[in-house]
This record gives C-alpha cells, sequence and structure tokens, in this order.
C-alpha cells in the first residue's frame, strides 16, 4: 500500500465515503416543509450541511419562529435510515482509496456512529475500513465549524495536527479542519454537490479542491 506524507488520513462521512448528503437535505426539507417552515433541498444543504442536529435545531426554531416540534430529530432519523436502506451508495472511488492508501485511518463526523455503521455495513467496507469512528454527537461538546472533534480524532490516534490530512465536503468541515492545524481537502465527488460549493469549499480555507478520489490520489503523490 501507499503512503504519502501523511500519518493519518481523516474521512468525514457524509458527502465524503457516503453518498448520503442529498438523502439526508432532502429528508430535512420534505419535514421543515410538513411543519410549516417551506425548505427546498438546495435550502437545506445551504443551510445544515456539515451541522449536527444539535446545531441545527436552533436554526430551525429562530426560522420557524416557535421552537422545533418534538419529534422531529426522531422522525428525520428514522425515515434517513428507512431509505439509506434502499438508496444509499458510497462515493464514487472511495472502496479503491481505501485499499489503495497505507496511512492509518479515522471517521471525524457530526452524524451519530449508528448511522455511519450502517453505511459501512451496507457497502460491504466496514471489515476493510478498519478505523475508529468519531462522533461530534458524541465525543465533543462543540461540532464543527469548531476544530475539537479533528483535535479530539488526532489526539487518539496519537497524531500531530500537521500530519494529519482531513478529507471534507462542506465548508464548516474545513473551517474545522483548517482550525484543528490540518491539511484539507475539499472533495467534491459527492452527488449534492452543485453550483459555487467548489469555491466555497476554498473560501472556508480548503487547502486544494478536488473533483475525485482519483484526483486525491494523484494529489497525495504530487505531494510525497
Amino acid at each position: 500500500m501507499n503512503r504519502g506524507p501523511f500519518d493519518l488520513i481523516i474521512f468525514d462521512y457524509d458527502g465524503v465515503i457516503a453518498d448520503s448528503e442529498r438523502l439526508n437535505n432532502a429528508v430535512m426539507a420534505e419535514l421543515l416543509s410538513e411543519i410549516g417552515l417551506p425548505t427546498t433541498l438546495d435550502d437545506a444543504l445551504a443551510t445544515y450541511l456539515g451541522k449536527r442536529w444539535l446545531d441545527c435545531e436552533p436554526i430551525i426554531s429562530e426560522r420557524l419562529g416557535a421552537p422545533c416540534p418534538s419529534g422531529v430529530q426522531a422522525e428525520w432519523t428514522r425515515r434517513c435510515h428507512e431509505r439509506a436502506r434502499r438508496d444509499l451508495t458510497v462515493v464514487a472511488g472511495f472502496d479503491r482509496f481505501l485499499t489503495e492508501r497505507g496511512e492509518r485511518r479515522c471517521i471525524a463526523s457530526s452524524s451519530p456512529p449508528d448511522w455511519i455503521e450502517l453505511g459501512l455495513r451496507h457497502f460491504g467496507v466496514h471489515e476493510a475500513f478498519a478505523g475508529p469512528i468519531f462522533s461530534a454527537a458524541v465525543h465533543v461538546s462543540r461540532g464543527k465549524p469548531h476544530p475539537d472533534l479533528f483535535l479530539y480524532a488526532a489526539q487518539a490516534m496519537q497524531t500531530a495536527p500537521e500530519r494529519t490530512l482531513v478529507i471534507e465536503d462542506s465548508p464548516t468541515g474545513v473551517l474545522a479542519g483548517v482550525a484543528a492545524g490540518m491539511t484539507v481537502i475539499g472533495l467534491c465527488a459527492g452527488g449534492h454537490i452543485r453550483g459555487d460549493h467548489p469555491q466555497r469549499l476554498a473560501q472556508a480555507g480548503a487547502h486544494q479542491v478536488l473533483d475525485s478520489y482519483a484526483d486525491l490520489t494523484a494529489w497525495i503523490a504530487g505531494t510525497a
């Protein structure tokens, strides 16, 4: 296996491993519209992408002008899990990248561990991934864009931030990785990427914005 100039690769999950951002945010838009907050898929992607439910809920309440109704999170989770079992796919090129790289790896995501594990098993890569899962819903009090989750993951993996590569798909995640002092790739390989998204990742501070895992492999080779 190839080893580049990094000792650890931290993967975000939604939009980086699982091509799930359209699914998650379509359900979000559907539910918010049902409770009286008309929301399109594009609205949801622009507002909630990369954030924990804990950080989404106050935004929903503010926009709704009232507390977010109880049960919305549970219903969002239920619908996402139901649709994922049928429709969820892996981001193109991830499985090949996984077999080609020799760096230690882990996941640091805003999503809860059960959602991540569902996808890894669904894709048949749970055993092959062989890296721990760190979740902002479990391991830290502040989610992305704060650096806490990435720093927690690097400390747990006993790796210096400057020797860590973060792969992210959201401006929120990019901001977190940059704040952690890590090298951050903005990956635009998911089905939710549209319009000025690459520019938004660059503006958030991504050290490189790439369209595919093949491009990422070439970039790592060029930095060795």
